[in-house]
């Protein structure tokens, strides 16, 4: 199914419309605003556009990346909320862009064109005459490609350093492997796990809390490494945790409430026989 684009350059239309907000006689708000102000910015509308892309359900998540039927249709609300957290960080990439052109460094065509030029470049297999067995060939290509064009810089380096924890332990891993640093499968990093927790336990036994979070932190980091020789994303599955954590809290708190008490008036006992019942709860979908 293909989407019909509209009749006019909207891109052309985004550019003029922050050019607009950013002239002498535009919003002071935007005109006050810094390429550091922007960072948070920045950052907020990309984990909007990651809840958006939650909030569609696993049948569209998958629609995404593989061929089948797409369950949600273009006019379904969580659609929309998609379409419109993209254009917000696609703002974020003008506005910028705007600012930059101001300072005589680029504007928002060469940023477009830089990408494109990567792109091609990145992907000789498409636009080379280049052979390649599947995907995990391109990412080896791609990280060889990208070393020689930035020579001199170290493998893990470029990886922000504001990235979340768990994503950023996630992306070290994946660079280092696309270059042969890693374990040949997943029991590799599982045997690590125990390894790992046996030295928190001595450290835990031996009060030293410095080794403590430095072991804590190595069991973490094996743990990323295991989910990433699995295909999974430990961020994600950390946020789906929460998430039922959260739910069947609240569960737990509206079983002890009807029963005429605050969760802290309840015995441990009696917490778990609400924890359990929130867990089957869940299951059954009520």
């Amino acid at each position: 199914m293909s989407v019909k684009p509209p009749s006019t350059s909207e891109f052309a239309r985004i550019v003029s419309v922050m050019q607009r907000l950013l002239a002498a006689d535009g919003c002071p708000w935007d005109r006050e605003q810094t390429l550091a102000s922007l960072k948070r910015y920045a950052v907020e509308e990309a984990f909007e556009v990651c809840d958006a892309i939650d909030g569609l359900g696993d049948d569209a998540k998958r629609a995404i990346t593989q061929s089948g039927e797409v369950t949600l249709g273009a006019d379904a609300p969580a659609v929309a909320h998609h379409r419109e957290e993209l254009g917000d960080l696609l703002l974020q990439v003008v506005f910028q862009s705007e600012m930059a052109q101001a300072f005589g460094w680029f504007n928002v065509e060469h940023v477009v064109h830089d990408i494109c030029e990567k792109l091609e470049r990145r992907h000789p297999h498409v636009f080379g005459d280049l052979e390649v067995a599947g995907s995990a060939e391109v990412n080896s290509n791609w990280e060889k490609l990208k070393l020689a064009e930035k020579k001199g810089r170290g493998t893990l380096e470029g990886i922000p350093r504001g990235m979340p924890a768990l994503l950023y332990a996630l992306r070290m891993g994946d660079k280092a492997s696309r270059v042969g640093f890693d374990w040949p499968d997943a029991a590799g990093p599982r045997a690590r796990i125990d390894e790992e927790l046996a030295e928190l336990d001595a450290a835990v036994a031996s009060g030293d809390r410095e080794a403590m979070t430095d072991e804590l932190g190595d069991v973490l980091f094996s743990v990323v490494n295991t989910a990433r020789k699995h295909g999974l994303d430990p961020e994600d599955a950390l946020t789906r945790c929460n998430r039922r954590f959260a739910a069947r809290f609240a569960r737990v708190e509206a079983q002890a409430k009807a029963d005429g008490r605050d969760i802290d008036g309840h015995s441990e006992a009696e917490l778990e026989a609400y924890w359990q019942r929130a867990k089957v709860d869940e299951r059954e979908g009520r």
